[in-house]
């Protein structure tokens, strides 16, 4: 079975809204998680955590910085999907 890229985001903003903990429907692609969401340092491990787990993907230290809001999240993950 063939997964599309729209099932692929929607699992992520899933595993995001979860570690969150809003509706998804409150997370646009450009919302700010730490503004926009109240989400700490912590959340953003726990986002990275998860990705990894649920993708079998490596996400770089350095990569975390760019993962603030959805865009930046799906670029993130696009780009290990791609190394892997």
């Amino acid at each position: 079975m063939t997964v599309t890229i729209d099932e692929i985001q929607d699992e992520i903003k899933n595993i995001v809204c979860d570690i969150l903990e809003v509706e998804p429907d409150e997370v646009t692609r450009t919302s700010m998680f730490k503004e926009d969401h109240d989400a700490d340092s912590l959340r953003a491990i726990e986002i990275v955590s998860s990705l990894e787990r649920g993708f079998g993907i490596d996400i770089a230290q350095a990569d975390m910085a760019r993962m603030v809001n959805m865009d930046g999240v799906l670029s993130v993950v696009d780009e290990a999907l791609a190394r892997k």
